[in-house]
């Protein structure tokens, strides 16, 4: 606490107590640069109670003693501070005796209880991150073939969300803890990069198995073909010939009378089996509509734990 000497207005009056003491009745004006120690682990959602103390550590209790002129203390109306980010809650008072080797002296403490205004935060930063994590579900809606605007939409929402973060870092001062901000950015942050992996996976699996089932059906085919022929017989070229294939028709072929060793048994053939006791059985060519359902679903559970969990708990 600094005291500023060049705006201080003192006024002093003597009178003499019953007893034939002599009561000295001081008035100050001080002008206080103080300074408020903040936690931040709820930031932006912090709320803080600031102390200001006077005390007197030349002269003991029983030489100097200082009282309150009345129980509560009143300031100046709220509306005249300049407190752009904090809104002015309340103001309490406290007397306490500290006891020391050389004795008790008397400290007189009042509590500036602020509450940290959220309107700008929620428009810079909350909200941003909200709609950017949304927008990353729309490539669940896009075509899997469309290879192109799934991964630059995903790449894209993953750029702004880094530089979002970067951006709500920047307003902070630089604690080694974790902030309820970084918190939330750094889960839509996951919830993005997630929504980006896993069209990641699901392009590599379905090319993957596409690519092997055309080459066994052709190994196939050659197969039966120089099987069949006869001795003396001609080989005629058949390329106009083409065989049908269903939609999301192929997978490995699992044999007959195996158990599927896999817990996401991802083959259509499986479907049918003893494998179907006790195990999950997941469509990779299905994971985009499976998507659709978790990540909105895990995403509004988290925001539900999240506001609740710092607003009222």
């Amino acid at each position: 606490m600094q005291v500023d000497e060049g705006n201080k207005k003192e006024g002093r009056e003597g009178r003499r107590g019953m007893e034939g003491r002599i009561v000295q009745l001081r008035e100050a004006q001080l002008t206080i640069n103080a300074e408020c120690y903040l936690q931040l682990h709820n930031f932006p959602m912090d709320e803080h109670s600031c102390p200001l103390e006077f005390s007197s550590y030349g002269y003991p209790k029983n030489e100097i003693e200082y009282k309150w002129k009345k129980p509560s203390v009143e300031v100046a109306d709220p509306k005249y501070w300049r407190l752009y980010q904090f809104a002015f809650v309340g103001l309490r008072n406290s007397t306490e005796i500290s006891h020391t080797i050389s004795g008790d002296y008397i400290i007189m403490t009042i509590f500036f209880d602020l509450s940290r205004r959220m309107g700008y935060f929620t428009i810079q930063t909350y909200i941003p991150c909200i709609l950017t994590v949304v927008l990353s579900w729309v490539s669940f809606w896009i075509n899997k073939d469309a290879v192109p605007a799934r991964t630059s939409l995903g790449i894209t929402t993953v750029l702004t969300m880094t530089t979002l973060s970067t951006i709500a870092r920047k307003s902070l001062p630089k604690v080694s803890y974790v902030t309820a901000m970084d918190l939330f950015v750094s889960v839509c942050f996951i919830f993005v990069f997630a929504a980006l992996m896993e069209y990641g996976a699901l392009h590599y699996f379905t090319s993957n198995k596409k690519g092997k089932t055309t080459r066994d059906r052709k190994l196939k085919n050659k197969a039966s073909i120089s099987t069949g022929l006869h001795s003396g017989s001609t080989l005629i070229p058949m390329n106009s010939i083409s065989l049908p294939q269903g939609e999301d028709d192929y997978g490995y072929q699992c044999l007959e009378g195996k158990d599927c060793a896999s817990f996401f048994c991802c083959f259509e053939d499986c479907r049918t089996g003893s494998w179907r006791e006790g195990r999950i059985h997941i469509r990779i060519a299905k994971i985009d509509s499976y998507s659709r359902i978790f990540f909105p679903t895990a995403f509004a559970l988290f925001n539900l734990v999240y506001w609740v969990g710092y607003l009222y708990l």
